[in-house]
């Protein structure tokens, strides 16, 4: 038939040209359908934190609110006493939610903050309008008259970020 010595490779290679590109088609699909598995389970995974993120700064702000504050710790204790252990703890429970701004928004983060100083600044300046001689109770009332005649800030705040929560998930 053919005498050319190189037949049976000429032969080999038009076989094994059109596998190779099959091969490599075959390859690089697999790769990005692999490539979209890993972004759909990175996105389902960060949608579960973002989740987690706006129920815990919403706990924050449900437990800031002068009215669950006022409730905390025994009754006996001095009006400072009490400002010193609310601030406290609420600087405590800041500082542990932190983590949570990479989730949520710069905006909603910056009025998270605000109200936390919002919080303060009321609890310490009704401290200093009282004076000293104050009851603990006494003090208890005049803060959350202070908080209800004042901007609901901590509400909304929570609004807000049930807003975000909404329009991201």
């Amino acid at each position: 038939m053919i005498d050319w010595p190189y037949f049976p490779y000429v032969f080999a290679l038009l076989l094994a040209i059109p596998f190779l590109v099959f091969m490599r088609q075959f390859v690089f699909s697999y790769i990005k359908l692999k490539n979209k598995e890993l972004i759909l389970l990175t996105v389902k995974g960060s949608a579960e934190q973002r989740v987690n993120a706006y129920e815990r700064i919403t706990l924050f702000l449900e437990r800031l609110k002068p009215s669950n504050l006022v409730t905390k710790f025994d009754r006996n204790l001095a009006p400072h006493e009490f400002v010193f252990l609310i601030e406290k703890s609420i600087t405590e429970e800041f500082d542990y939610n932190a983590s949570q701004q990479l989730y949520i928004s710069k905006a909603t983060w910056k009025n998270v903050v605000s109200a936390k100083g919002n919080v303060l600044h009321l609890l310490r300046t009704t401290y200093e309008d009282l004076g000293a001689n104050s009851t603990l109770d006494e003090f208890k009332t005049v803060f959350l008259m202070n908080y209800m005649n004042s901007e609901d800030f901590v509400a909304r705040t929570i609004d807000e970020l049930r807003k975000e929560h909404l329009i991201v998930n």
